[in-house]
């Protein structure tokens, strides 16, 4: 949600400037890439809290250690370090909680994903072992307030705080107390785009229901598999939600553009700043008559950044994310891309995974998103449950990666990534289901004890 921010972009005349700019992330499958993004809580090992920013063990001594350590470029918003940069693309940033977020670098594998996630990880774990401080992948914090927190000293996150109890009573959970994985995979057309969107946004709560890591608030179970996915329906109804004219006929960039003009600004980035728009419409943008900037118009990274501040569960940039999924355990990170690349990647899969939803309905859709955060692959679905689509949706992924042969170099296909999964759909528990396993017996019901147990 908060990479390094973009400060230049091309003047953008009209809304034909915004569908080209979509449009221009077509690409040919060959150069087709996969993005993964994932974000982590990070504590102090004694006595178990968040992170601040400042101090010994903040947040600035984790960048400024990997910047000394490992040869990342700081990114800095005034004299604060908020995120780095590589040069393959990767950077790392920060949630509104310190949440500590690696945004990998556009890669042709999951292969080369999984590789990046291990670096990643023994990089992080040597800087922050040393600082005393754990990491832990889970979907919403299991343990503290929302006022016990620390928010990190970025712009946007001002402005945000600040708007989002008008508009629901969970944003400041999303922005403080959320972890998720997230996967961002490539179309070569508006068609491609708009199958891919469709099966994606149909198929979410399936990755939801997989991933469930987040069944405690405040110490106790608080009786959702994810709750992190239940926080979004109590975020802001004009930004979220399961945007039924993706599946109407019209469904297209420049439809997708009306959808986002539609959808309140929250700021303008400028000469190192954040201008408050809070509310404020990017068709007044347009038209230079946004009350926070008389007179000027936007230019392609103001749409960029707006983009970002939707959120679907599928999002569409020049890309299309996958958003459904909570944070969870290291070695269920490579999980998620294999399996929307196994779905999506493939054009016999990708027919697969559209003929399984298409005559779905809204209420369909609806009743889905509303049952998953609490039921899991229990949720009803037609004469059986959720699960049963999971066990087709993770066949048919399963095909898509034999199918893409992308082998390592011990000869194996994607496919193996689903291990995980396929225990999973075969009778095995979820992440939340094994933590609530956990804190009703060996750790008696002290949820200090997941820290041991979970942190990486």
């Amino acid at each position: 949600m908060s990479g390094p921010q973009q400060t230049t972009g091309e003047p953008v005349a009209g809304v034909a400037d915004l569908v080209a700019y979509l449009e221009a992330g077509c690409k040919p499958a060959a150069d087709w890439r996969i993005g993964t993004e994932h974000e982590k809580f990070a504590y102090t090992t004694d006595d178990l809290r968040r992170i601040p920013y400042d101090g010994p063990r903040g947040v600035r001594a984790i960048l400024e250690a990997l910047v000394e350590r490992f040869g990342w470029q700081p990114v800095f918003e005034g004299e604060n370090p908020i995120a780095l940069s590589a040069e393959d693309g990767c950077s790392i940033s920060l949630e509104p909680g310190g949440q500590i977020e690696l945004s990998g670098a556009p890669l042709e594998t999951i292969h080369q994903t999984c590789d990046e996630v291990h670096t990643h990880l023994a990089q992080t774990k040597a800087v922050c072992e040393a600082l005393g401080i754990i990491l832990v992948g889970i979907g919403f914090e299991p343990k503290w307030r929302r006022e016990d927190i620390p928010w990190m000293p970025k712009g946007r996150y001002k402005i945000m705080r600040a708007y989002m109890p008008t508009k629901g009573d969970l944003g400041l959970d999303m922005m403080l107390r959320t972890c998720t994985v997230q996967v961002n995979l490539d179309f070569s057309s508006e068609a491609d785009m708009v199958r891919k969107f469709r099966v994606g946004l149909a198929l979410q709560p399936v990755a939801t229901a997989l991933f469930a890591n987040s069944p405690f608030t405040e110490g106790r179970p608080n009786g959702y598999l994810s709750y992190r996915s239940h926080v979004w329906t109590g975020t802001d109804p004009d930004r979220c939600g399961i945007m039924p004219f993706v599946f109407e006929d019209g469904m297209g960039f420049e439809r997708y553009v009306e959808h986002a003009l539609d959808v309140p600004m929250y700021f303008v980035y400028r000469d190192g700043r954040y201008i408050d728009a809070s509310g404020q419409s990017f068709r007044d943008f347009l038209d230079g008559r946004l009350p926070a900037l008389p007179g000027e118009r936007p230019t392609t990274s103001d749409w960029a950044d707006h983009l970002s501040t939707l959120f679907p569960e599928v999002r569409l940039k020049r890309f299309l994310e996958m958003r459904g999924a909570d944070g969870g355990p290291w070695n269920s990170i490579c999980g998620l891309p294999a399996l929307w690349v196994g779905l999506l990647y493939d054009s016999t899969a990708l027919d697969a995974a559209w003929d399984l939803v298409k005559d779905w309905t809204a209420e369909e859709h609806a009743t889905l998103r509303a049952a998953v955060p609490r039921y899991g692959l229990k949720a009803p679905f037609r004469t059986t449950t959720l699960l049963d689509v999971a066990r087709e949706t993770l066949a048919i992924a399963e095909a898509g990666l034999k199918a893409r042969a992308r082998l390592d170099g011990g000869g194996l296909d994607e496919s193996h990534f689903l291990a995980d999964l396929r225990e999973i759909v075969a009778g095995g528990p979820t992440p939340a289901e094994g933590l609530l396993a956990a804190y009703h017996g060996p750790w008696g019901g002290d949820i200090d004890k997941l820290f041991a147990d979970i942190a990486y």
